[in-house]
């Protein structure tokens, strides 16, 4: 038994650049603002949807149960059971794919994707030594005993460790990783630059359109994500000083992600879901993949996305070229040039087992609507929001179908496929 998977709906707070709009909000607070928006939207109020997948990336402890503990928060029945998972930057895009498999197989008939990340609730943490001391602090009875507990702890010893993204088999932050494959791939800066603006010119062309007037639910107070520049420019672009490498980088705080706080959710279901609550039909899911590479090895961070893509289209008898749309998630504009190159060449293509070169695509029908570059990427929230655009993509052409790529951390990268329904 397998059956049709349909995009009914998506919903997400704005971004916005972390210690700013949401300074003050947990995971949680968004998570469940962009659910109790996704409810609102779509009259889901006391439905009892089949499961709710749902995770963040940089996490506190208390983060242990956080799509149950947003469920709840919601309107939603509290029959709805969820699943908290995670990765990276894939999050809710591989959530999406389970649950679209569940569905598929009859053991749910709905489900909601989401994913949450907030930079300015980064937690911090203790050494083990102090972590020791202050369990030890905690089961002191004196005063003398518990002034005692901190003897012969240095300054540095004492001191919080902030959270750190960079990979632990390399100790390199992703900028770092992407700048050794700008190097590799011989991606300018320029070009790097070109992409960014157009990303920030798509996007503000899309909120003057109003595009994003259904897929946005206002936050805190927020109702615009305030990464967009809509002024973006070449010039203003090109001043701007190398991040990662100083010495002779060429991704700068302009053609790379800015760190960002908010949240996302989509809503997958029947088609017998959706005409027995009255919702939308926007696409059809109708293939996922998700691959890994030896990044420590030297084959690129962010370049898995490349053979999950590879791979997909084999499964799915396309060719790089059937499609309408593409949606790269822009983690740094290098690394869409990069995955683009790479398709391009042969050498590269037949190393992951295709027959020769994907190809080049139409860079008209890329990232159409702007992308992560503009709007900004809350990591575990973004596959939502590009599975929303894309959906909605399909839906306002009323054919074809779009292709989705995304990157992650650790190597791995995961891909999908939307078509008219």
């Amino acid at each position: 038994m397998s059956r049709d998977v349909f995009v009914l709906g998506s919903a997400r707070t704005p971004f916005c650049r972390s210690y700013s709009g949401y300074s003050d909000q947990t995971n949680l607070d968004l998570l469940s603002g962009a659910l109790n928006g996704l409810v609102s939207r779509y009259s889901l109020s006391g439905v009892q949807i089949g499961e709710v997948t749902a995770g963040a990336v940089v996490v506190h402890s208390a983060d242990w149960n956080l799509a149950r503990e947003a469920v709840l928060n919601t309107s939603l029945s509290p029959n709805t059971p969820a699943t908290t998972m995670q990765m990276a930057c894939g999050t809710s895009l591989q959530g999406a794919l389970m649950l679209a498999a569940k569905i598929a197989q009859g053991e749910i008939d709905s489900g909601i994707a989401a994913g949450s990340d907030t930079i300015s609730d980064a937690p911090l943490t203790t050494g083990r030594k102090l972590a020791k001391r202050l369990v030890q602090l905690s089961r002191s009875k004196t005063l003398k005993k518990k002034l005692g507990v901190f003897k012969g702890l240095s300054l540095g010893e004492l001191a919080p460790i902030p959270p750190s993204t960079n990979e632990p088999r390399t100790g390199l932050s992703m900028g770092q990783h992407c700048e050794l494959m700008a190097k590799h791939w011989q991606i300018s800066r320029a070009a790097q630059d070109q992409l960014a603006v157009q990303s920030h010119l798509n996007a503000a062309q899309a909120y003057r359109d109003g595009f994003f007037d259904d897929l946005l639910v206002s936050h805190n107070g927020v109702v615009r994500d305030n990464n967009l520049r809509a002024d973006a420019s070449i010039e203003s672009m090109s001043s701007l000083k190398p991040a990662f490498d100083r010495a002779s980088g060429t991704l700068s705080a302009g053609n790379s992600t800015p760190l960002t706080d908010g949240a996302s959710a989509v809503l997958l279901g029947t088609r017998e879901f959706a005409e027995a609550h009255g919702l939308p039909i926007l696409a059809k899911l109708t293939a996922g993949q998700t691959a890994a590479n030896d990044f420590a090895a030297g084959e690129g961070l962010l370049m898995a996305p490349t053979q999950a893509v590879n791979q997909l289209l084999n499964r799915s008898n396309l060719s790089l070229q059937d499609f309408d749309f593409y949606e790269i998630h822009e983690a740094f504009a290098a690394q869409v040039l990069c995955t683009l190159k790479a398709w391009e060449d042969d050498d590269y293509c037949r190393n992951m087992g295709a027959s020769g070169a994907l190809g080049s695509i139409d860079r008209s029908k890329l990232n159409v609507k702007g992308s992560s570059l503009a709007v900004g990427h809350p990591f575990a929230a973004t596959g939502a929001r590009v599975l929303g655009v894309a959906s909605k993509l399909i839906h306002q052409h009323g054919q074809g179908r779009a292709l989705i790529s995304v990157c992650t951390a650790g190597g791995m990268g995961v891909a999908a496929i939307v078509e008219a329904a």
